[in-house]
């Protein structure tokens, strides 16, 4: 079912390879992808900072191809001398658009730096540079798995909004309920920042399973029985996530969402599909 508008504005999600291999298929996917006219491409950030170089390095490529990039940019074990060093090299690359998160702490890390929380990098970042940056900051319609309260989540959201968040992307979800129900109680608080909501593709049950119970995605019932009930079938899942995700998509943008952020696992085939399906 073809519902929207050529002009959707789309964005992808990448991040960054490990092998000299994963670097050269990046490219081509990237190439591909590139035929949708995204608003702009943002490359990952490993905890505490971990794939630095190799998310510049993308970001830097991406830039070099003509297309806007946002890097991640994570702020746990980091202190203000760091990020302000940060914040000048990816200034002078060119970049214009940051996606500010807390990011996790790495395995056997401990609590260090001078930032605790994303609205604390969100306020450096205004003081520091001013409007140099387009700033996006992660938005949780499902709550985030280390809240203390759905209302809890909804106030530390509101904090990065008024610490000087432009926008915000949400963690994946398969609910459409969720994300209206949070856009909403958003609106009440006085946040205006277009939220613009995080499609995972369905690429595999295992995986997805296994991500979603990490991040707090709810996969629904109905869905994960269906996708157990395939097996190893892997077209006949990726078929059915199409259909499922493709349906998402449609009764979100007619909620009013003001964009699509599609999370591609560095890979075409199945984001270029869910475009087909939409009409971008």
């Amino acid at each position: 079912m073809n519902t929207t508008s050529p002009a959707l504005p789309v964005s992808f999600e990448f991040f960054p390879p490990k092998t000299p291999e994963g670097v050269d298929k990046l490219r081509a996917v990237r190439q591909q992808l590139y035929a949708r006219k995204p608003q702009f491409c943002s490359v990952t950030y490993g905890a505490g900072g971990s794939t630095q170089e190799g998310t510049f390095a993308a970001v830097r490529e991406i830039l070099g191809e003509g297309v806007d990039a946002a890097s991640h940019f994570s702020c746990i074990g980091a202190t203000k001398g760091s990020v302000r060093t940060q914040l000048a090299q990816l200034k002078a690359m060119g970049v214009k658009r940051l996606v500010a998160l807390r990011g996790d702490l790495p395995s056997g890390y401990g609590l260090g730096g001078e930032f605790h929380y994303a609205s604390d990098l969100v306020a450096f970042i205004r003081a520091e540079t001013g409007s140099d940056f387009h700033i996006e900051v992660a938005a949780y319609p499902e709550v985030h798995p280390q809240a203390r309260s759905a209302d809890a989540d909804l106030q530390a959201f509101a904090t990065k909004v008024r610490a000087g968040a432009d926008s915000a992307i949400t963690q994946y979800f398969f609910n459409a309920d969720a994300y209206a129900r949070f856009v909403d109680d958003a609106r009440r608080l006085g946040l205006d920042v277009p939220i613009v909501p995080g499609i995972m593709p369905i690429l595999g049950a295992t995986q997805l399973m296994r991500f979603s119970d990490a991040c707090g995605a709810e996969i629904p019932r109905w869905i994960r029985l269906r996708l157990q009930g395939f097996g190893d079938d892997v077209a006949s899942i990726r078929a059915f996530g199409l259909d499922v995700v493709a349906q998402l998509c449609e009764q979100l943008l007619h909620a009013g969402a003001p964009g699509l952020h599609f999370y591609t696992m560095n890979q075409s085939a199945p984001t270029l599909a869910l475009c087909e399906r939409l009409g971008v």
